[in-house]
Protein backbone atom coordinates (compact mmCIF):
# COMPACT_ATOMS: atom_id res chain seq x y z
CA UNK A 1 0.00 0.00 0.00
CA UNK A 2 1.88 3.00 -1.42
CA UNK A 3 1.09 6.73 -0.13
CA UNK A 4 2.99 10.07 -0.20
CA UNK A 5 2.97 12.26 2.55
CA UNK A 6 4.20 15.96 2.72
CA UNK A 7 4.41 17.98 5.54
CA UNK A 8 3.55 21.33 6.07
CA UNK A 9 3.83 23.70 8.97
CA UNK A 10 0.51 25.46 9.37
CA UNK A 11 0.47 27.22 12.65
CA UNK A 12 1.74 27.03 15.91
CA UNK A 13 -1.25 27.85 19.17
CA UNK A 14 -0.89 28.18 22.05
CA UNK A 15 -3.85 26.87 24.83
CA UNK A 16 -3.41 26.39 28.56
CA UNK A 17 0.15 27.70 28.41
CA UNK A 18 1.06 24.61 26.18
CA UNK A 19 2.18 25.39 22.47
CA UNK A 20 0.39 23.03 20.37
CA UNK A 21 1.54 22.36 16.98
CA UNK A 22 -0.73 21.79 13.53
CA UNK A 23 0.76 20.06 10.65
CA UNK A 24 -1.12 19.33 7.14
CA UNK A 25 -0.14 15.18 6.20
CA UNK A 26 -1.08 14.53 2.83
CA UNK A 27 -1.84 10.72 2.75
CA UNK A 28 -2.67 9.08 -1.01
CA UNK A 29 -4.39 5.59 -0.85
CA UNK A 30 -3.81 4.50 -4.49
CA UNK A 31 -5.17 6.93 -6.54
CA UNK A 32 -7.26 8.66 -4.11
CA UNK A 33 -6.09 11.47 -2.04
CA UNK A 34 -6.68 11.58 1.63
CA UNK A 35 -5.31 15.29 3.12
CA UNK A 36 -5.52 15.79 6.61
CA UNK A 37 -3.96 17.46 9.92
CA UNK A 38 -2.08 16.57 12.80
CA UNK A 39 -2.08 18.50 15.92
CA UNK A 40 0.26 17.57 19.21
CA UNK A 41 1.51 19.44 22.08
CA UNK A 42 5.36 20.73 21.67
CA UNK A 43 6.74 18.80 24.54
CA UNK A 44 10.26 17.33 25.47
CA UNK A 45 8.82 13.52 25.30
CA UNK A 46 6.40 11.03 23.44
CA UNK A 47 2.64 11.27 23.63
CA UNK A 48 0.20 9.44 22.99
CA UNK A 49 -1.61 9.82 19.27
CA UNK A 50 -5.19 9.39 18.36
CA UNK A 51 -6.31 8.84 15.16
CA UNK A 52 -10.26 9.25 14.21
CA UNK A 53 -12.25 7.06 11.83
CA UNK A 54 -15.31 8.81 10.84
CA UNK A 55 -18.31 8.03 10.14
CA UNK A 56 -20.80 7.71 7.28
CA UNK A 57 -21.77 10.32 4.86
CA UNK A 58 -19.06 12.91 2.94
CA UNK A 59 -17.09 14.04 6.25
CA UNK A 60 -13.80 16.11 5.83
CA UNK A 61 -11.51 16.00 8.85
CA UNK A 62 -13.59 18.63 10.67
CA UNK A 63 -16.36 16.53 11.06
CA UNK A 64 -18.47 18.39 8.49
CA UNK A 65 -20.27 18.07 5.25
CA UNK A 66 -22.78 20.12 3.25
CA UNK A 67 -24.97 23.37 4.63
CA UNK A 68 -26.13 20.60 6.75
CA UNK A 69 -23.74 19.78 9.12
CA UNK A 70 -21.40 22.42 10.34
CA UNK A 71 -21.42 20.87 13.68
CA UNK A 72 -17.11 20.91 13.69
CA UNK A 73 -17.22 18.18 16.29
CA UNK A 74 -13.88 16.75 15.06
CA UNK A 75 -12.19 19.60 15.05
CA UNK A 76 -13.17 20.18 18.72
CA UNK A 77 -12.59 16.81 19.75
CA UNK A 78 -8.78 17.24 18.65
CA UNK A 79 -8.15 20.89 20.04
CA UNK A 80 -9.79 19.13 23.45
CA UNK A 81 -7.49 16.20 23.51
CA UNK A 82 -4.58 18.44 22.40
CA UNK A 83 -4.86 20.91 25.80
CA UNK A 84 -4.80 17.26 27.37
CA UNK A 85 -1.22 16.13 26.22
CA UNK A 86 -2.30 14.28 23.35
CA UNK A 87 -1.77 14.00 19.62
CA UNK A 88 -4.25 14.06 16.82
CA UNK A 89 -4.84 13.44 13.50
CA UNK A 90 -7.71 13.52 11.48
CA UNK A 91 -8.38 13.12 7.76
CA UNK A 92 -11.01 14.07 5.10
CA UNK A 93 -12.92 10.72 4.55
CA UNK A 94 -12.57 9.63 0.70
CA UNK A 95 -16.16 10.56 -0.23
CA UNK A 96 -15.48 14.20 0.99
CA UNK A 97 -13.67 15.22 -2.38
CA UNK A 98 -15.50 15.25 -5.58
CA UNK A 99 -12.06 14.37 -7.57
CA UNK A 100 -11.68 11.11 -5.66
CA UNK A 101 -15.68 10.06 -6.54
CA UNK A 102 -14.78 10.42 -9.82
CA UNK A 103 -11.61 7.95 -9.56
CA UNK A 104 -14.32 5.47 -8.20
CA UNK A 105 -16.74 3.13 -10.05
CA UNK A 106 -18.05 2.06 -6.99
CA UNK A 107 -16.92 1.78 -3.16
CA UNK A 108 -16.78 -1.02 -0.68
CA UNK A 109 -16.14 -1.08 3.33
CA UNK A 110 -12.92 -2.21 2.55
CA UNK A 111 -11.86 0.90 0.95
CA UNK A 112 -12.35 2.85 3.87
CA UNK A 113 -10.55 0.30 6.06
CA UNK A 114 -7.41 0.75 3.91
CA UNK A 115 -7.63 4.21 3.90
CA UNK A 116 -7.33 4.16 8.04
CA UNK A 117 -4.43 1.62 7.24
CA UNK A 118 -2.41 3.84 5.63
CA UNK A 119 -2.50 5.95 8.26
CA UNK A 120 -2.10 3.73 10.75
CA UNK A 121 1.06 2.72 8.71
CA UNK A 122 2.09 6.43 8.46
CA UNK A 123 2.78 7.20 12.24
CA UNK A 124 3.31 3.47 13.64
CA UNK A 125 6.91 4.14 13.61
CA UNK A 126 6.92 7.82 13.89
CA UNK A 127 9.45 8.42 16.89
CA UNK A 128 6.76 11.66 18.38
CA UNK A 129 4.48 9.41 19.75
CA UNK A 130 4.09 6.91 22.36
CA UNK A 131 1.58 4.67 20.80
CA UNK A 132 -1.83 5.16 18.31
CA UNK A 133 -5.12 4.59 19.95
CA UNK A 134 -7.60 4.25 17.50
CA UNK A 135 -11.10 5.55 17.66
CA UNK A 136 -14.29 4.64 15.62
CA UNK A 137 -16.75 6.72 15.13
CA UNK A 138 -20.29 5.03 14.55
CA UNK A 139 -19.85 4.14 10.68
CA UNK A 140 -15.89 4.29 11.43
CA UNK A 141 -16.39 2.02 14.73
CA UNK A 142 -16.59 -0.79 11.96
CA UNK A 143 -13.89 0.47 9.77
CA UNK A 144 -11.31 0.96 12.87
CA UNK A 145 -12.13 -2.99 14.24
CA UNK A 146 -11.22 -4.21 10.60
CA UNK A 147 -7.76 -1.72 10.11
CA UNK A 148 -6.74 -2.57 13.55
CA UNK A 149 -3.64 -4.02 13.68
CA UNK A 150 -0.44 -4.91 15.81
CA UNK A 151 0.68 -0.89 15.56
CA UNK A 152 -2.77 0.29 17.89
CA UNK A 153 -2.66 0.64 21.07
CA UNK A 154 -6.04 0.81 22.49
CA UNK A 155 -9.05 0.94 20.40
CA UNK A 156 -12.48 3.08 21.51
CA UNK A 157 -15.67 2.90 19.69
CA UNK A 158 -17.57 5.63 19.61
CA UNK A 159 -21.23 5.66 19.12
CA UNK A 160 -20.73 2.38 17.38
CA UNK A 161 -23.47 -0.31 16.30
CA UNK A 162 -23.76 -3.77 17.39
CA UNK A 163 -26.07 -4.39 14.86
CA UNK A 164 -25.13 -5.04 10.74
CA UNK A 165 -25.98 -2.20 9.40
CA UNK A 166 -29.64 -3.66 7.38
CA UNK A 167 -30.76 -3.99 11.16
CA UNK A 168 -29.54 -0.70 12.39
CA UNK A 169 -31.07 1.23 9.38
CA UNK A 170 -34.59 -0.48 9.39
CA UNK A 171 -34.83 0.05 13.08
CA UNK A 172 -34.19 4.31 12.89
CA UNK A 173 -36.81 3.54 9.92
CA UNK A 174 -39.45 1.87 11.99
CA UNK A 175 -39.03 4.51 14.82
CA UNK A 176 -40.69 6.84 11.80
CA UNK A 177 -42.95 4.36 10.13
CA UNK A 178 -43.34 0.72 10.45
CA UNK A 179 -45.06 0.50 7.23
CA UNK A 180 -42.54 1.50 5.87
CA UNK A 181 -39.89 -0.32 8.02
CA UNK A 182 -41.23 -3.67 6.86
CA UNK A 183 -40.67 -2.39 3.00
CA UNK A 184 -36.85 -1.35 4.17
CA UNK A 185 -37.18 -5.51 5.27
CA UNK A 186 -37.72 -6.83 1.99
CA UNK A 187 -35.67 -4.54 -0.34
CA UNK A 188 -32.28 -5.76 2.06
CA UNK A 189 -33.78 -9.21 1.52
CA UNK A 190 -33.91 -8.40 -2.53
CA UNK A 191 -30.48 -6.90 -2.35
CA UNK A 192 -29.26 -9.67 -0.74
CA UNK A 193 -30.23 -12.27 -2.69
CA UNK A 194 -30.19 -10.85 -5.95
CA UNK A 195 -27.78 -8.64 -5.92
CA UNK A 196 -30.47 -5.46 -6.48
CA UNK A 197 -33.74 -3.93 -5.76
CA UNK A 198 -36.55 -3.75 -9.36
CA UNK A 199 -39.07 -1.33 -7.59
CA UNK A 200 -37.76 1.18 -4.77
CA UNK A 201 -40.05 2.55 -3.15
CA UNK A 202 -40.19 6.03 -3.35
CA UNK A 203 -39.81 7.33 0.12
CA UNK A 204 -37.14 4.75 -0.14
CA UNK A 205 -35.05 6.36 -3.12
CA UNK A 206 -32.26 7.99 -1.44
CA UNK A 207 -31.45 5.14 0.59
CA UNK A 208 -31.76 2.32 -1.97
CA UNK A 209 -30.68 4.04 -4.61
CA UNK A 210 -28.20 1.72 -7.91
CA UNK A 211 -25.35 3.70 -6.83
CA UNK A 212 -25.71 2.56 -3.02
CA UNK A 213 -27.16 -0.53 -3.29
CA UNK A 214 -23.46 -2.72 -3.90
CA UNK A 215 -22.08 -0.68 -0.90
CA UNK A 216 -24.94 -1.43 1.21
CA UNK A 217 -25.20 -4.84 0.31
CA UNK A 218 -21.25 -5.76 1.42
CA UNK A 219 -21.66 -3.39 4.57
CA UNK A 220 -24.61 -5.69 5.75
CA UNK A 221 -22.57 -8.40 5.28
CA UNK A 222 -20.21 -7.00 9.08
CA UNK A 223 -21.27 -8.41 11.84
CA UNK A 224 -19.52 -5.93 14.41
CA UNK A 225 -20.43 -8.05 17.74
CA UNK A 226 -18.23 -11.19 16.00
CA UNK A 227 -15.59 -8.84 14.75
CA UNK A 228 -15.01 -6.78 18.24
CA UNK A 229 -14.25 -10.20 19.69
CA UNK A 230 -11.01 -10.87 17.58
CA UNK A 231 -9.40 -7.74 18.90
CA UNK A 232 -6.56 -8.29 21.30
CA UNK A 233 -6.23 -4.76 22.54
CA UNK A 234 -7.59 -2.45 25.49
CA UNK A 235 -11.68 -2.14 24.56
CA UNK A 236 -13.15 1.24 25.29
CA UNK A 237 -17.32 1.83 24.01
CA UNK A 238 -18.95 5.01 24.57
CA UNK A 239 -22.17 6.37 23.56
CA UNK A 240 -24.41 9.33 24.50
CA UNK A 241 -27.96 8.75 25.48
CA UNK A 242 -28.94 11.83 23.50
CA UNK A 243 -27.75 9.86 20.32
CA UNK A 244 -30.98 9.93 17.72
CA UNK A 245 -28.64 7.41 15.40
CA UNK A 246 -27.22 4.87 17.20
CA UNK A 247 -28.94 3.93 20.51
CA UNK A 248 -27.32 3.28 23.98
CA UNK A 249 -28.13 -0.45 23.35
CA UNK A 250 -25.76 -0.95 20.46
CA UNK A 251 -23.27 -0.03 23.03
CA UNK A 252 -24.53 -2.29 25.56
CA UNK A 253 -24.72 -5.37 22.75
CA UNK A 254 -21.12 -4.98 21.69
CA UNK A 255 -20.01 -4.59 25.46
CA UNK A 256 -22.12 -8.28 26.13
CA UNK A 257 -20.17 -9.58 22.92
CA UNK A 258 -16.83 -8.76 24.82
CA UNK A 259 -16.79 -8.56 28.34
CA UNK A 260 -13.48 -7.37 29.24
CA UNK A 261 -14.30 -3.58 27.11
CA UNK A 262 -14.87 -1.22 29.46
CA UNK A 263 -18.30 0.82 28.79
CA UNK A 264 -19.26 4.08 29.31
CA UNK A 265 -22.86 5.96 28.70
CA UNK A 266 -22.78 9.87 28.33
CA UNK A 267 -25.50 11.68 29.95
CA UNK A 268 -26.52 14.39 27.31
CA UNK A 269 -24.26 13.74 24.73
CA UNK A 270 -26.13 12.93 21.09
CA UNK A 271 -24.28 11.69 17.79
CA UNK A 272 -21.43 14.40 16.90
CA UNK A 273 -20.17 14.25 20.61
CA UNK A 274 -22.16 17.35 21.43
CA UNK A 275 -23.24 18.20 25.40
CA UNK A 276 -27.05 19.18 24.81
CA UNK A 277 -29.52 20.15 27.48
CA UNK A 278 -32.76 20.21 25.71
CA UNK A 279 -33.74 17.57 23.25
CA UNK A 280 -34.71 20.50 20.75
CA UNK A 281 -30.88 21.24 20.29
CA UNK A 282 -30.40 18.10 19.01
CA UNK A 283 -30.65 18.56 15.34
CA UNK A 284 -29.76 22.43 15.62
CA UNK A 285 -26.33 21.49 17.13
CA UNK A 286 -25.16 19.44 13.94
CA UNK A 287 -25.77 23.10 12.30
CA UNK A 288 -23.96 24.98 14.95
CA UNK A 289 -20.11 24.63 16.04
CA UNK A 290 -21.28 26.65 19.28
CA UNK A 291 -22.44 23.75 20.95
CA UNK A 292 -19.51 22.20 23.08
CA UNK A 293 -18.05 18.95 23.06
CA UNK A 294 -19.20 16.70 25.92
CA UNK A 295 -16.45 17.55 28.84
CA UNK A 296 -17.56 13.96 30.08
CA UNK A 297 -16.90 12.22 27.06
CA UNK A 298 -13.19 13.92 26.73
CA UNK A 299 -12.73 12.83 31.10
CA UNK A 300 -13.11 9.25 29.98
CA UNK A 301 -11.12 9.83 26.81
CA UNK A 302 -8.50 11.16 28.97
CA UNK A 303 -8.62 8.57 31.79
CA UNK A 304 -8.52 5.17 29.31
CA UNK A 305 -5.82 6.97 26.87
CA UNK A 306 -3.83 7.73 29.78
CA UNK A 307 -3.96 4.30 31.37
CA UNK A 308 -3.34 2.21 28.07
CA UNK A 309 -0.89 5.17 27.30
Amino acid sequence: MKHIIAFLLLAHLHSFGQEIVSEEVHLVHGDIDLPGTLSYPSVDHKVPLVLFIHGSGNIDRNGNQGPLVQGNYIKLLADSLNTKGFGFYRYDKRTSNPENIKKQNSILLLDFVGDAKVAIEQFATDSRFSGIHLIGHSQGSLVAMLALDKNITSYISLAGAAKTIDHLIIDQIKQQDSTLASIATKHFQELKAKDSIVNINPFLLSLFAPQNQKFLKDWASYQPTEIIKQLKVPICILNGDKDLQVSIGEAQRLKAAIPDAVLHIIPKMNHILKHIENDADNITSYQNPKFPISTTLISLLTDFITTHG
